[in-house]
């Protein structure tokens, strides 16, 4: 099996970190590397030299999925041209998290004969500085991998846990978590590893609710709603006319980007099955492009992810699946429609978009709804780039054209549809029903939300505020 991978620059600095590390003995190493810096490869190249070396026997590999652990498999075998199967003759076996408690005790009885290399990938998943108080996969590394593996090299892409607990395994100093190496999103677009991120907020400026009993209230912006009214987050990302914005708007910088790189693709990360094939309907239906879905209820979800992978499908919309870790380099465009607002997940979902096939030097675009905390994270995605230094004051009302914007910006506001684009929420508001995309709804109506006791409508303009613009490629 012919070994045709090339290291990058950061990938050789981090493995000659890593084996001085273990040389010093010392056997844990934590490594933060940014999503789509090829992590992966590098792990398999400390593989590679601690087995050339004798220093390890077996190579154990965990992942939070089943795709990304079949990832970790194919490269390591690939890279150290034996098999990691688990079967009589291979060098070792790459699982799951969630798989661990049904791991063969004859596998753990490899830690203690032999030298064994234990590879972590998205360590923050396993939390715990011991076992009282640990989950579950941090316990079962507390218990049956820490000071029995003779090394242990983590890797994370968003070192911190939503619940900060102490990531397993892991050191901490003044509440910071100490890595051992660090590759950030600026040293990574510097060096092509990845493209640079454009965030893009759909918001609307003349948004009028009417609770059933009590005055009617207008508001400027999608945050200002959910702060002042009952309206569930959830119930907005569900609502047709804002899916249909968002959509419409991604998929033209799609088409876009494919006129120049044919086979790239976009994802949709839905809130839920229902809500999937609804954004499914429409995309097939009603923009006229192929897309297929994904979701954890799929028996088969593996192999519909690598078809969409390997082939050139436009578009795939995903509940729970393409997450950290799923490598498929000709993504370049997301749509962010899950109710999931944490910062650890929204750089997840932008990780499946930056990472480059390094043919092309291209942006990602990430398209979220304007809620005050996914706007945070965003602007702080724009701090790690320090190039992007521009910062313009907002622009609202008549807003201005793509080709007017500033070179170098943040925060500036452009109007993308015409008035009296109504928001529907509720039961009748949510349905994207081919023939129900396809007729022309009236101009201004206010829908009863029964579940709510409200009505609501959305007079105003659709509008994007950029809150990550890439400068100029060189």
């Amino acid at each position: 099996m012919k070994n045709t991978f090339v290291l990058r620059k950061w990938q050789k600095q981090c493995v000659q970190q890593v084996l001085r590390k273990y040389r010093q003995g010392k056997r844990h190493f934590l490594c933060l590397a940014t999503p789509g810096a090829g992590k992966t490869l590098m792990a398999a190249e400390v593989a590679k030299q601690l087995l050339d070396r004798k220093n390890i026997e077996f190579v154990l590999c965990f992942s939070p999925s089943k795709i990304v652990a079949r990832d970790f498999q194919i490269t390591l075998e690939k890279h150290l041209r034996n098999r990691l199967d688990g079967a009589l003759g291979s060098i070792g076996s790459s699982y799951t998290y969630q798989g661990m408690q049904s791991i063969p005790p004859e596998i753990w009885k490899l830690l203690e004969s032999f030298n064994v290399l234990v590879i972590f990938d998205e360590i923050h998943h396993c939390s715990g500085s011991k076992e009282e108080g640990a989950n579950v996969w941090g316990q079962t590394i507390l218990n049956r991998i820490n000071q029995k593996a003779a090394f242990s090299l983590a890797l994370s892409g968003t070192p911190w846990r939503s619940d900060n607990l102490p990531i397993v395994l892991s050191e901490y100093y003044d509440g910071r978590i100490s890595c051992d190496f660090v590759y950030g999103l600026s040293e990574s677009i510097k060096d092509n590893v990845c493209r640079r991120p454009q965030i893009i907020a759909i918001d609307n400026d003349r948004i009028i609710y009417q609770p059933h009993e009590g005055d009617r209230k207008t508001f400027k912006c999608f945050s200002d709603l959910l702060n002042e009214t009952t309206i569930p987050y959830q119930r907005l990302i569900e609502t047709r006319s804002f899916n249909e914005q968002m959509l419409k708007v991604a998929d033209k910088k799609l088409t876009e980007i494919r006129r120049a790189v044919p086979n790239a693709g976009g994802l949709v990360v839905a809130t839920s099955v229902s809500h999937a094939q609804q954004l499914y309907s429409y995309i097939k239906n009603t923009l006229k492009k192929s897309v297929t879905v994904v979701s954890y209820r799929d028996s088969n979800a593996t192999s519909i992810i690598q078809d969409f992978k390997n082939d050139t499908t436009v578009w795939i919309v995903s509940v729970g699946m393409i997450s950290e870790g799923t490598n498929i380099p000709r993504l370049q465009v997301c749509c962010h429609l899950t109710r999931i607002k944490t910062e650890l997940h929204f750089r997840q979902i932008l990780g499946r978009i930056i990472r480059s096939n390094a043919i092309e030097k291209t942006n990602a675009y990430l398209y979220i709804p304007a809620h005050a905390d996914l706007v945070a994270y965003a602007t702080r995605v724009a701090e790690d780039i320090p190039d992007v230094c521009g910062v313009f004051q907002q622009i609202a009302g008549n807003g201005i054209p793509n080709d007017e914007l500033p070179e170098l910006h943040m925060a500036a506001y452009e109007s993308t549809v015409t008035s009296h684009d109504q928001l529907l929420l509720g039961t009748q508001g949510n349905s994207f029903d081919s023939q129900e995309c396809n007729e022309k709804r009236p101009a201004t109506v206010s829908t009863l939300l029964r579940d709510y006791d409200c009505s609501l409508d959305v007079s105003g303009r659709y509008k994007k505020q950029v809150i990550a613009f890439s400068s100029p490629l060189s």
